[in-house]
């Protein structure tokens, strides 16, 4: 095997933490999700795809730059979350497991096929002006979208950390993850943590969303893509461990992009299963999480 450049690898390296800090905010709304509730979101990715078409339309309609538009895009989500959350989840909180993964998958086929008739299979994009702007990087080359997409994605999950972390709703959330019962005998209102919880879940996405749009294309189908990553970071992090879905989609960022740069970059999705398969017979709880 021929030696690899320094360049390309650093290049490599940088590529993927780029892409592992958007890996983990997307992942991070869907551990948020499955820690207070136990639900498995199967409809996450599409929410991503909700909240990219809304970030691509603000731009094209209004004349928003895709990071503008995450003002708009924020409460939109989060009245989307609220209102997924009332028609649909909470109907099925005490229900079996298999039942609320069906109905999220149901949802998950619902808002793909609407989507697939409203704006049709074609692949859209945007080409900013700041697309052609490049900054060296330890000898490689970013654009300015990438930097901005992993400087807002790291913000963003800090952010949603911190709010979990210090604030009266953050220990709230804990406190119902840790015990519902006990909970509600403090005085905790149970439902509308979980309401809020959801809702905060779809505004990681509506962060992600928007800075994903320079950097990637936006399709009815392109939630799925994303949503197998999330849930490897998912498990990978520890089910429930915020702050280790950050580092599990840094880490998958980086084996994805040295992948493409030592084997082949159609093949490089296939690497984050097999890093996926060996720490769930390793480490079966998760990298970050204790047995």
């Amino acid at each position: 095997m021929a030696a690899v450049p320094a360049e390309v690898l650093i290049q490599a390296l940088l590529n993927g933490l780029i892409m592992g800090g958007i890996y983990a905010l997307v992942a991070g709304g869907l551990t948020l999700i499955f820690g207070v509730m136990g639900i498995i979101n199967a409809a996450h990715g599409e929410f991503l795809m909700v909240a990219m078409f809304a970030a691509y339309f603000a731009a094209n309609l209004l004349g928003l730059s895709p990071y503008a538009s995450i003002l708009i895009v924020i409460p939109l989500m989060l009245l989307f979350g609220a209102l997924v959350y009332r028609l649909f989840i909470a109907p099925v909180l005490e229900a079996p497991e298999i039942n609320q993964i069906l109905l999220t998958v149901g949802l998950s086929l619902l808002l793909q096929n609407l989507a697939l008739l409203a704006f049709g299979g074609d692949y859209r994009s945007l080409n900013l002006p700041l697309s052609d702007q490049t900054i060296p990087v330890f000898g490689a080359v970013l654009t300015v979208p990438q930097l901005l997409a992993f400087g807002l994605s790291l913000a963003a999950t800090g952010t949603c950390y911190a709010v979990l972390r210090f604030t009266d709703f953050g220990r709230a959330v804990r406190a119902t993850a840790q015990n519902r019962r006990g909970a509600l005998l403090v005085g905790i209102n149970v439902q509308r943590v979980y309401m809020f919880a959801f809702a905060a879940g779809c505004v990681c996405l509506a962060v992600a969303g928007p800075v994903l749009l320079p950097v990637y294309y936006v399709a009815p189908d392109v939630g799925s893509l994303f949503l197998v990553v999330a849930f490897i970071v998912v498990v990978m992090g520890g089910l429930g461990n915020f702050l280790g879905a950050l580092l599990a989609g840094l880490l998958i960022g980086v084996i994805e992009a040295l992948a493409g740069v030592f084997v082949s970059s159609s093949l490089a999705p296939i690497a984050n299963f097999a890093a996926f398969i060996l720490v769930m017979l390793f480490r079966p709880a998760g990298l970050f999480r204790r047995s």
